[in-house]
């Protein structure tokens, strides 16, 4: 099975049990990239994830670590210079956000087939990559 990048907001939403069904459909997501083996994320995709936990969820921050750590096992791209370079390239290509870009790059870089987020258009692809959001 390829490898399947997951964006912060995923991560956000399993774990914020007042989402209503995006909640279950995270965490539906969430297990099955972990039954798999399938899941890829990247340092950006903690980072973000730990700072909205503990910043806008309230999520005790010894938690939210814990969140980050279960993670481990996933494949983590950490972005280097050249990975910010290509990044700037899908930024100026697809006239995307620069989160986006760096995201897009490293979803890229890990090889996957999948990335899953609600902030792209569902089914858009860039090369080999299919965005997909996974509460539409």
């Amino acid at each position: 099975m390829n490898a399947e990048f997951v964006d912060t907001n995923v991560l956000i939403y399993a774990h914020d049990r007042s989402a209503g069904g995006k909640h279950t459909a995270a965490v539906q997501l969430l297990s099955h990239l972990f039954e798999q083996g399938a899941g890829a994320l990247s340092v950006q995709v903690l980072s973000e994830f730990y700072a909205v936990a503990v910043g806008k969820l309230g999520m005790n921050s010894q938690y939210a670590e814990d969140a980050v750590a279960d993670l481990g096992g996933w494949m983590i791209h950490r972005p280097s210079h050249e990975d910010v370079l290509r990044a700037s390239r899908l930024f100026r290509r697809y006239k995307i956000g620069w989160w986006d870009a760096m995201l897009l790059n490293s979803a890229l870089e890990l090889g996957c087939a999948t990335l899953w987020s609600e902030d792209f258009q569902d089914g858009r692809r860039y090369g080999t990559l299919t965005l997909h959001n996974p509460f539409a």
